[in-house]
């Protein structure tokens, strides 16, 4: 992490496009922020911009404004997003959920640092540096056609991949001392040796924002030094999903010629495939349960071939 955080000071001194790569709730939108913060453009507007949490239908508006009557309910002139990011920086988070039908539009954006809002006939200059994330690698949703190929080299210029918190299990430990402060500042809270063996072990699905939620709820009720009864059950019952498919998949622990993403790809796909059989079909429930976002739960779906209709 130390090295990322170097490389994106590096790059946070250019006017290049960043893309932090990551799975969900590995911090993607405070390292933009850090990026924006280390750049000449400190101090001016950050716009951050939840591509999922937005409806199609009214994102083309948001992004770009729209011109008073542009369509029935537009009463008046807005200003898009782009608009009041000029002069600093854009962070679009799951850029991979951007419709096909826009990306046209906002591929011209970057390109000519113009956008026209809707119902507008002049175009509007903007001066502002883009920064995206993903959770997904873009290079499959361009092979899908999802995804254009020359809006996907246009923010590609700076990828950077943040790994999940899994695979720094070092950090685990320092951020939870982090968080115990943070929550808990009036208290002088602190993890016994079992307790911090045992968060570091356990799988983070949910990475730093999983982390962050249990250490929330533990300041609750904790005094003094936090015992490993005092954890959560998922987090002392050690499960993670992956561990627990891993230990019962037959595939897996019967072919042990299988390389490393074969093994994975086939853990995910008996994953899935149980949560969606547990929620009896319903997508929403089962990410829920695996503790990851509806988006990432089709884009997954959709790579094993276990999405209906996609």
């Amino acid at each position: 992490m130390l090295d990322i955080l170097s490389r994106l000071r590096a790059m946070a001194r250019t006017e290049g496009a960043v893309l932090l790569i990551g799975e969900t709730g590995v911090g993607k939108e405070l390292l933009a922020e850090y990026v924006h913060q280390q750049s000449p453009r400190t101090g001016r507007p950050l716009v951050k911009v939840g591509l999922a949490s937005l409806p199609r239908e009214l994102l083309e508006s948001e992004l770009f404004g729209h011109e008073r009557g542009a369509y029935t309910h537009a009463i008046a002139q807005k200003k898009g997003l782009f608009e009041l990011s000029n002069g600093g920086s854009i962070f679009l988070d799951d850029i991979d959920d951007f419709p096909i039908e826009l990306q046209a539009k906002l591929l011209r954006a970057l390109e000519a640092h113009e956008i026209m809002r809707v119902g507008g006939t002049t175009p509007l200059r903007v001066d502002t540096r883009l920064i995206c994330a993903t959770k997904v690698d873009l290079k499959t949703l361009v092979e899908r056609r999802a995804f254009r190929a020359d809006l996907y080299y246009r923010i590609n210029v700076m990828p950077v991949n943040i790994p999940p918190l899994r695979e720094r299990r070092d950090d685990i430990p320092l951020l939870a001392e982090y968080l115990l402060r943070h929550f808990a500042p009036d208290r002088e809270l602190s993890l016994a040796e079992r307790a911090r063996s045992t968060l570091t072990r356990y799988g983070w699905p949910g990475n730093i924002r999983e982390l962050r939620n249990v250490i929330q709820r533990i300041c609750l009720f904790a005094k003094g030094a936090i015992e490993e009864s005092e954890l959560p059950a998922e987090i002392l019952s050690g499960w993670d999903g992956t561990a627990a498919w891993s230990r019962q998949c037959d595939v897996c622990r019967e072919q042990a010629n299988l390389s490393f993403d074969e093994v994975v790809a086939c853990v995910e796909r008996h994953l899935l495939e149980d949560a969606l059989a547990k929620a009896q079909g319903n997508q929403s429930l089962a990410a829920r349960n695996l503790r990851m976002s509806l988006s990432t739960l089709r884009d997954k779906l959709r790579k094993h071939g276990l999405l209906v209709g996609g």
